[in-house]
């Protein structure tokens, strides 16, 4: 067999992973032997932790990110803002069970498109049938659409005496299951609590190069977002997993490293929405306000060390963090990931997390994303394939986002693609809101550069090149239409 009949190797473009070179083994191994050898640590570790987590680890956390976005504070972060969690996705379903009721809760509202594995979170809480999709355009999530929606759901609803005139009727804390929402006819499923509140509604966001689509929400759109959440008693759980992982959008700007930093990458550009609904208009604590807030903020080390550690932490105000202190599943064992929690406290005060995202993550994915993005330059963009917010001075995270050119449909592309090159790429129907109608995905495709070596996701780029090259000279076949299959298995994130 000659090298032109061998079988192209496999390049998955899908997988949202760390490529296992940017796992840092050695400061893990370090912090955690530090860990063990002290008493003081490993035995208080190895045993039952307090509800909120480990105390040196919320008071390391609240540091460090009142360092990161210190610019955008008006005073630092505390521990008491801050609880220990098993990572972004445990956390949801944590929050869920505290500050949702399947009755009282109307609406799960998330930014389309979405991180498809949180569907089935929202599901599992008892909203099947009830997740609505909210569009985004290049300021991040459309707050027109979603302000329009939500009164529209507010005037409709049954038995709604305010007639949608925006004054949301909160859940009394101390009240018994005949308490019902403005709008809702039907009785609270869950006990009551003084911790715990049902929100009317649920947003979900990654308002910072999110996952699928690579945009940043704008300080304006995060302003309104906040606005709209107190108007309507609304949740707005953030997923901030990718704040930190940010570089400038141009290949010859100077990279900042730990010992020679540059404000710009190792502060956030941005405020995240929980310190904005911290500090706009009073606050939790503004007059007429229940003290719960109207943000939380859903963080992860996943991103930022390892996966595998199942550790993160979620930030709101010291009444909500309280209450999800409180969540069954942990008062029942303490926090989650307690003696992890023993291992990150060491990695965080030795300041080698920092260490390791400035110096090693930092530049690592800004030279896979400058391999990708030439690569999309070069191959992509002469065959009308276009990118969202492509003019920003700083990018980050793990994706890039594609439009293709009609009339190609992205399901096609991506079989084609496997059948073809052996590449795996996430068509845009994959990352739909569960339930969602709207067709205007179907064109969209999702690539990622954190797992395959800086070589494949330029050759990856090629073969999609490749495919979508052909597939614009030939007439599509009523096989490559969107709906004539159904969906490639994935295995990816």
């Amino acid at each position: 067999m000659t090298k032109k009949d061998q079988p192209k190797s496999s390049i998955n473009l899908l997988k949202g992973w760390p490529n296992p070179c940017l796992l840092p083994v050695a400061q893990i191994n370090a912090a955690s032997a530090s860990a063990l050898s002290d008493p003081n640590v490993s035995t208080p570790g190895l045993l039952y932790g307090p509800d909120p987590g480990y105390w040196p680890l919320r008071e390391g956390i609240a540091t460090w990110l009142s360092r990161f976005y210190e610019k955008h504070l008006k005073a630092s972060i505390y521990a008491e803002r801050i609880c220990i969690t098993g990572g972004a996705s445990q956390n949801l379903a944590s929050i869920l069970q505290v500050f949702s009721d399947p009755v009282y809760t109307r609406y799960i509202w998330m930014v389309s498109p979405t991180y498809f594995r949180v569907c089935p979170i929202f599901e599992d809480n008892a909203f099947a049938g009830r997740l609505r999709s909210v569009p985004e355009d290049d300021e991040g999530i459309d707050v027109d659409f979603l302000r329009k929606r939500l009164q529209d759901e507010d005037q409709n609803a049954p038995g709604d005496e305010a007639s949608g005139n925006g004054s949301p009727t909160h859940r009394p804390h101390n009240a018994g299951h005949e308490v019902r929402s403005n709008g809702n006819t039907k009785d609270t499923l869950k006990g009551l609590q003084p911790w715990r509140k049902a929100y009317r509604h649920v947003i979900y966001a990654v308002p910072t190069f999110s996952n699928p689509s690579s945009r940043t929400m704008t300080l304006r759109r995060r302003h309104e977002l906040v606005q709209i959440a107190r108007r309507y008693d609304a949740l707005v759980i953030t997923d901030d997993v990718y704040d930190q992982l940010q570089w400038p959008s141009k290949q010859n700007a100077k990279q900042s490293t730990y010992d020679d930093p540059s404000p710009s990458l190792q502060q956030a550009l941005l405020p995240r929405l929980v310190d904005i609904d911290r500090w706009f208009q009073g606050g939790a604590e503004r007059h007429g306000a229940d003290g719960f807030g109207n943000v939380v903020s859903n963080a992860s080390f996943s991103k930022i060390a390892a996966p595998g550690v199942r550790c993160g932490w979620a930030e709101g105000s010291e009444s909500f963090i309280w209450g999800l202190s409180k969540c069954g599943s942990s008062a029942s064992g303490g926090a989650p990931s307690h003696m992890t929690s023993t291992f990150m406290t060491q990695l965080l005060s030795s300041g080698e997390l920092e260490k390791h995202i400035y110096n090693t993550l930092q530049p690592a994915y800004a030279r896979r994303y400058n391999s990708m993005n030439s690569a999309i330059e070069r191959h992509l963009l002469p065959l009308d394939v276009t990118l969202p917010q492509s003019d920003r001075a700083v990018v980050g995270g793990y994706f890039l986002w594609l439009e293709l050119p009609k009339p190609l449909v992205a399901e096609a592309v991506a079989r084609r693609a496997k059948d073809e090159e052996n590449l795996i790429i996430g068509q845009g129907p994959l990352f739909a809101v569960y339930g969602d109608e709207r067709k205007d995905l179907e064109r969209q495709v999702r690539v990622c550069f954190s797992w395959e070596t800086e070589e494949n996701l330029s050759e990856g780029i090629q073969r999609l090149a490749t495919v979508i090259r052909k597939m614009l000279k030939d007439p599509l076949s009523p096989s490559d239409t969107a709906a004539s299959r159904p969906s490639l298995p994935v295995g990816g994130y």
